[in-house]
Parts: C-alpha cells; structure tokens; sequence
C-alpha cells in the first residue's frame, strides 16, 4: 500500500475498524468520539466528501487525512508512529489479513453492564496487595502494570476497589479476590518491549500469565514486545500487530486447557501464513499446571 491508496481509504472505515460509531451526522459531515483518548462528549469531525478529520479537543494533531489519524493513534498508543508503521496498520485493518480460527472459552463470563468506574489511581489498599502476594506478584510489580479502581454497581449502590489494567481500546479488565470483570470494550492490552524493534513478541491470554513472568525475572521487562488478549475472543483481532511487523518469533503462553490447546493450533496455522514467523508455544514449559500463574504458585507454595 502507498501513501495516494491509504488517503483514499475513507476514514469512516478506518473508525469502523476500531469499533467507533458516528453519534452524529448534519449532511455529508460525522461527528464521532474520538479514538485518541477517553472521552464523555464526542468530538471528531468527519468530512465525508474530503476524507478530512478535525478533532475539535486535541491540541497536538488537530486533523489531517488518514494517514494523520492513525499516525496520532499509533502516537497515543505509544506505538511506533512513522509513516510507515501507519501504512502497515492500514493494510493490516482494511487489507487482507489471514483468518485466525475462532475459539470460544466456555469459562468467560458474560459482562455486567450495571458496573461503572468512578475513578483510577495507583495502588493503596491493603487488601489489593495482598491478593497480588497470594498470586505471586511483589507490590513491585502490581503497581507496575496495574491501577486501583473504584467500581460502582448502579443496580446495588454498592461500591468496590479492584485492580485494573487498561486495554488499548480504553477499556478496564478488573480483578481482586472475588471479582473479574471487563468495563467499557473488551480488547487487548499491547506493551512495548525494552528492545526497540524485537524479533519476538509474547502472546498472553491472561494479565496475570504476563506480570507472572515479570515477577519471575525479579521484576525485569522483557525485551521483547508483549500482547496480552485479556479474551480468547480477541485471538481475531490481535493478528493486526503482527501482521507484516518482521517479527521473527511468535512465543503464545496459552492455557492448558481444551480452550487454550484449540488457540494454540489456531496460532500455529496464523503463524504459517506470515513469512519467517516462527510460532514457539511455551506452555510445555508449565504443564501440568493450568497457567502461567498456576505454575508460578506453585513455585513459590502458594
């Protein structure tokens, strides 16, 4: 794809593609939320006839054509944001990119629409860090990867404090000891490596598969980049960060259970259809435990 195909691409589509809307519409112009940060009023312009966008509420990138929008996505991910990189996001979301075979994980629960958070900040409650001990994860690396939030349930009254892990599509997965839980859009949290441009990245199917390898290495990042899907159901939309990246190596921690062994060939069929991609399932690696977490627990005799 050049740079004259990705200006024609309209930016409807490319909004469509990261699950926006129009809220909006006063003739050939769409007003949207904006995909750039977390807001409560939209404030995207798009002009249909032009293929131009305004953001009405960022002072940094204001507007543009496609190729401007996804470069201040990228930007605001704190993904790599050159020219390039938003031409191979391009081809990957609108392009053609091989199908990863569905998997459902019978275990998910549904979502709880009566949840709302009223607010984040790091990390003060006793009882947080102490359900991060009981899985193995010093307050170090808690703090590190996770916030505290307050959830409010609009049908009880009542209010809670769990951990919270933003996903790139702003939403929250939510976890303390009797409660798990997704608000606002079930997606995937993408986290950059220590190396700048890594031969490999980790595939995790649960927050807690990651930060436990974390705490593994005393704490250390991994040097190559990490995507934690949070859902099985997300195994579709996760092949767009690898797609035509370069990445040498495809290392998948999933489950080992029917769920995560149907993911793991689906991963191993994706990885076939990308050129020097080798796909290295790691989870020989804690049989027979269930997890990455399940085994580092029992490491430790918790």
């Amino acid at each position: 794809m050049n740079i004259e195909q990705a200006k024609a691409i309209p930016i409807s589509v490319i909004l469509d593609k990261l699950n926006l809307k129009p809220q909006r519409t006063n003739g050939h112009k769409q007003l949207y939320f904006s995909p750039l940060r977390n807001e409560k009023t939209p404030s995207l312009w798009v002009d249909g006839h032009k293929n131009l966008w305004h953001d009405y509420g960022d002072m940094q990138w204001q507007g543009g054509d496609s190729i401007h929008l996804v470069l201040a996505y990228l930007f605001y991910q704190n993904m790599d944001h050159h020219v390039s990189d938003a031409l191979r996001w391009l081809r990957n979301m609108t392009g053609f990119i091989p199908v990863i075979r569905p998997v459902i994980d019978p275990n998910e629960l549904p979502k709880d629409k009566s949840l709302v958070i009223t607010s984040t900040n790091k990390i003060t409650k006793s009882y947080l860090f102490e359900y991060g001990n009981s899985r193995g994860i010093p307050p170090s690396v808690l703090t590190q990867y996770f916030q505290q939030a307050i959830v409010l349930n609009n049908s009880t009254g009542l209010r809670f404090h769990t951990l919270s892990m933003r996903n790139d599509m702003k939403g929250y997965e939510l976890r303390n000891e009797k409660f798990k839980g997704c608000i606002g859009r079930k997606y995937i949290t993408f986290i950059r490596g220590t190396q700048p441009k890594p031969d490999g990245i980790n595939i995790f199917e649960g927050a807690f598969d990651f930060v436990s390898l974390i705490a593994q290495q005393n704490g250390k990042s991994l040097k190559n980049d990490s995507m934690i899907l949070h859902s099985l159901s997300n195994l579709k939309k996760s092949t767009a960060y690898i797609r035509n990246y370069g990445y040498k190596n495809c290392f998948t921690w999933m489950d080992n259970d029917q769920a995560g062994i149907e993911a793991t060939k689906a991963w191993t069929e994706f990885c076939k259809t990308e050129e020097h991609l080798l796909h290295v399932p790691m989870n020989r690696y804690y049989t027979p435990y269930k997890d990455v977490n399940a085994a580092h627990m029992a490491k430790l005799e918790l």
